[in-house]
């Protein structure tokens, strides 16, 4: 099995809807066997800025990752046609083994 992990920020739109609104539909369209929204209590991107969107008074974005699970072939075919539709984010995946009792 393969998990993928998408990095982005909270406040990133595409179109009209919030990108992970909008990649977690796109999840679903396609079937995936399972995706969670996690939102960062403090985090940094490539440009080195530390975001602290919990501290008092801040305007930080907070930062947003969507992992999500399935079979190697279907995680690289989900991926591919997400991005011929949104170019942004930081992605990663890994192989992972399904754990059953």
């Amino acid at each position: 099995m393969l998990q993928a992990q998408i990095f982005i920020d909270r406040s990133d739109m595409h179109g009209t809807q919030s990108v992970y609104e909008f990649i977690m539909q796109f999840l679903l369209l396609h079937h995936v066997d399972g995706a969670t929204v996690f939102k960062g209590m403090m985090g940094f991107g490539r440009n080195q800025k530390m975001q602290r969107p919990e501290e008092l008074f801040s305007f930080d974005t907070p930062p947003v990752m969507i992992t999500f699970i399935d079979e190697d072939a279907k995680i690289t075919e989900v991926l591919q046609n997400l991005r011929a539709e949104y170019k942004g984010g930081y992605i990663i995946t890994h192989k992972v083994d399904l754990f059953q009792a």
